[in-house]
């Protein structure tokens, strides 16, 4: 049974009738090509800091793929002099994937997701480019390359944050995707899961919660605490225990930027689809339950992933949803991986 504020807010909309719900998806974001299907909604949330992003050669194939999904809170940010090239639509540029909406000038703000969106997979894939190269003689892995790299934009982020007196911050799920194998970097309660071959559901990643023992642990030996309001929350402002930004509990070392990364073995798992979602999503379906929900729904020209953010949506979600549906090679129902 739904309780508190989302059945309020349920209420509100069987109230207010279809206007209400058209009112709410005016601001969608969707994107689609080849084996990738991303649909996102505002929701209920005055603004939207979801992003994501994909950037992948099929064709040539110098570097794995990249998929990203960042979920920002705190607000607006103005990094001045630092211009960007956010996107929100769909739009394709070669084998880059640009969502192409707004560009803002340089003194606009900003969404702390929007600057690691725009900054951190071009980052990588140059770095993955170099890499491929000269893989054999590397002493670099996709695990050093991404954790290098997510702590590196959070060092910068912090830098310029601070100066300007921001407290935004953002999660990032980031996942590399070659021919054998899947490597997967979370910061925070973004997630991925997978679907292998007997349609079991494997997760990809695991929540950063403040009341996960490890986590609680890790705050209170940093003299932090959590509190309960709603959710559990690092010195009663945050609900996840890991980010990218956020400075000020940055600077008392209870939120930490320290990604965890899994490989998975796609030989071992023959997987049909994965899914990589703002929490959003996990709010209101279980990774079992949305794994059999986009598999029943594959044939849908957006993977199943508008069916399952509406359906969030109609379950009460209120904050915003981003879900992005990549299927593998292996699946009767795609082409090229």
């Amino acid at each position: 049974m739904v309780k508190g504020k989302v059945a309020e807010i349920m209420q509100n909309d069987r109230l207010g009738g279809l206007d209400i719900l058209e009112a709410e998806f005016s601001k969608t974001w969707e994107f689609k090509r080849h084996n990738v299907a991303v649909y996102s909604i505002q929701g209920r949330r005055e603004h939207m800091e979801d992003r994501f992003e994909v950037i992948t050669d099929l064709v040539n194939k110098t570097h794995p793929s990249i998929f990203g999904i960042f979920d920002g809170h705190g607000g607006e940010i103005s990094f001045t002099g630092n211009s960007t090239d956010f996107v929100e639509g769909a739009v394709s540029m070669k084998n880059k994937i640009y969502r192409t909406e707004h560009v803002p000038s340089n003194s606009e703000p900003h969404s702390a997701a929007e600057y690691v969106k725009t900054h951190l997979p071009e980052v990588l894939k140059q770095q993955l480019l170099n890499y491929e190269k000269d893989k054999e003689n590397s002493v670099l892995s996709y695990q050093s390359i991404l954790e290098q790299h997510i702590l590196s934009i959070d060092k910068e982020m912090l830098d310029k944050l601070s100066a300007s007196y921001d407290e935004a911050g953002t999660t990032c799920l980031v996942a590399l995707l070659s021919d054998k194998e899947l490597t997967v970097a979370n910061v925070g309660d973004s997630r991925g899961v997978l679907c292998d071959k007997d349609g079991n559901a494997i997760a990809l990643s695991h929540d950063h919660k403040p009341y996960q023992l490890k986590e609680r642990k890790r705050i209170k030996r940093a003299g932090g605490f959590i509190s309960f309001n709603g959710s559990w929350r690092v010195q009663g402002i945050l609900a996840m225990s890991r980010s990218l930004g956020d400075y000020p509990l940055k600077n008392l070392n209870v939120i930490i930027p320290d990604p965890d990364i899994l490989t998975f073995d796609l030989d071992k798992l023959q997987p049909e689809f994965m899914i990589l979602a703002s929490d959003g999503l996990w709010d209101a379906f279980s990774n079992e339950e949305a794994v059999r929900f986009i598999k029943e729904r594959l044939d849908e020209p957006h993977f199943g992933a508008k069916s399952i953010v509406l359906q969030s949506f109609y379950r009460g979600c209120p904050d915003n949803i981003t879900v992005m549906v990549v299927k593998f090679r292996n699946s009767s129902k795609t082409g090229d991986q």
